[in-house]
């Protein structure tokens, strides 16, 4: 039995009701909260590490180390970076979601996949592309460019994915009291948008802030690279670990700039609105332009990097595939990305059901833990992890059961996202129409509420497994004696200038991602129901 409790809701909104359980069993909150805590302490792990070190340094050191020239231009190098790259990302996204989803411009379909196709080629291969391209790209407009272009599909997906399930009466409403289609979009349709721009926006700057190869190659500075080349430096260098501290407080305040921008208000619905599909508008003479767009974009990232890896193909001929080592770094990249994306996206699940059936402070500061490791850079959390099984768990050192932990650390804002979006459209009123009539809470939240985020779950492993598939630093620095994959291969050839060499490496990393990208492409047809 459920009983109902009312409670005030802010002005302008209809009064709210909370739902507990009555005598059959409470929702199992304190279960879910115990299994979002514990992978919780695990994402602190990277934290206690930097903490432990800033203890051992000292605080006299600390602060010469922090507040330096250095750092500020770090800093400074960082914020731009954000501030830069992600109004872009958002402005190219969303134009490209309504242009696909909401218009009648030819080739719709084509141009959605193309949209989101980027995803396959990892960041660091599309600044190789366009470092061999144009050799003199460096500095922040060039460091913007490639980024737009690498990172703004985890953008399109989930607003592609919001445009269709929106209902269309809503615009309908909006028409009907005489709003003409733009204030129509920013008025009705945009608001409705903010739950995927935040999630979508919060992915990209944390990838931003964690992202290695792809600056070190256009030879831009941000708190990474400074981090991953005081390592090499100096194996466990105190500035490292400063400069790491640092760049966690930017995740933590990035995440609260999204905390306040998302805000509270409800998305989902109980009923699945009008059966119909949305109008798409009709682009009249704009067509040209519109098909411009997404066509100019198709070419910048897709046509740049396969026509440089198809160059530097052609220029090594068959002598450059050597079947045995690229195979062998093949099969080893699948399966770390296959385990590691399940791991991921299980260890995520907990966390995800409570950031939009719980919310609340304690579900606020659980969240804030799984987030603020994925703006660390490999290098930093791989070191936690070496420390720490070096000191206390010796024989777990260079294992893949540490390499697997790190993946799970790193790439958990992935799984969160998608899960979270997912999670928040199916309607908390069925769970509780499931309770009262007989289901256990746990049973109505495995056979309601995961069934319905089912296809959220499938793109959480494909994010994440495209993730693993492009991991670099903690790879290098954790895995065992003689894995080799494509990723830290391609890796060791570019640092050598070995492009040639390096060239096959970089479509088979293509060639993999590509399939986890089609899935998410499906997935995201599949959430919306069509």
């Amino acid at each position: 039995m459920l009983q109902k409790n009312t409670y005030a809701a802010p002005a302008g909104q209809a009064a709210a009701t909370r739902w507990t359980a009555g005598p059959r069993g409470r929702v199992p909150h304190a279960s879910v909260v115990a299994l979002a805590s514990a992978v919780a302490l695990l994402s602190l792990v990277p934290l206690g590490f930097i903490v432990w070190v800033t203890v051992e340094t000292g605080w006299h050191d600390v602060v010469a180390l922090v507040f330096r020239s250095r750092v500020g231009e770090l800093l400074t190098n960082t914020v731009l970076l954000e501030v830069c790259t992600i109004p872009l990302c958002i402005l190219l996204a969303v134009t490209l979601a309504w242009l696909t989803e909401r218009t009648n411009i030819p080739g719709a379909r084509l141009w959605s996949w193309l949209a989101v196709a980027p995803l396959a080629v990892p960041a660091f291969v599309h600044s190789y592309a366009w470092v061999s391209l144009a050799p003199g790209m460096r500095g922040l407009w060039s460091g913007v460019l490639v980024s737009v272009l690498a990172y703004y599909p985890f953008l399109y997906l989930p607003v592609a994915a919001a445009l269709r399930r929106l209902d269309p009466a809503i615009e309908d409403a909006a028409a009907s009291l005489g709003l003409g289609p733009w204030r129509v979009f920013f008025r009705a349709i945009l608001p409705q948008l903010r739950l995927a721009i935040c999630g979508g926006s919060l992915l990209i700057g944390l990838h931003l802030l964690a992202e290695y190869g792809l600056y070190v190659m256009i030879r831009f500075d941000t708190f990474s690279t400074a981090i991953v080349d005081q390592f090499q430096s100096a194996y466990n260098s105190p500035a490292a670990n400063m400069l790491g501290g640092v760049l966690v407080f930017c995740c933590l305040l990035l995440l609260g700039i999204e905390v306040l921008v998302r805000g509270n208000e409800r998305y989902a619905r109980v009923g699945s609105g009008a059966a119909r599909p949305a109008d798409r508008r009709l682009l009249g003479w704009f067509v040209v332009p519109a098909i411009a767009l997404p066509l100019a974009t198709a070419a910048l990232t897709l046509g740049v990097p396969f026509v440089t890896l198809a160059r530097w193909l052609y220029l090594g001929g068959i002598g450059i595939w050597r079947m045995d080592a690229v195979g062998s770094a093949l099969l080893q990249t699948l399966g770390l990305a296959v385990v590691g994306g399940l791991l991921t996206t299980v260890a995520a699940a907990p966390m995800a059901w409570l950031s939009v059936r719980a919310p609340g402070r304690l579900q606020r500061i659980l969240e804030a833990c799984h987030y603020y490791v994925g703006s660390l850079p490999g290098a930093v959390v791989a070191l936690a992890l070496v420390s720490i099984t070096v000191r206390l768990i010796l024989p777990l050192y260079q294992t893949f059961a540490t390499l697997l932990l790190a993946y799970v650390l790193l790439f958990l804002p992935r799984a969160m996202v998608g899960l979270r979006s997912s999670i928040a459209q199916a309607p908390v009123e069925l769970e509780r129409a499931a309770m009262a009539l007989g289901r256990t809470p746990g049973q109505a939240v495995r056979q309601i509420t995961m069934r319905l985020a089912a296809p959220g779950f499938a793109a959480s492993v494909a994010l994440a497994a495209l993730g693993i598939t492009n991991e670099l630093t903690a790879t290098l620095m954790l895995s065992p004696n003689g894995t080799v994959t494509l990723a830290t291969k391609f890796w060791s050839l570019t640092g050598e200038i070995d492009y040639v060499s390096a060239a096959p490496y970089a479509f088979m990393m293509v060639v993999l991602s590509l399939p986890l990208t089609l899935l998410l492409y499906v997935q995201s047809k599949r959430t919306a129901g069509q």
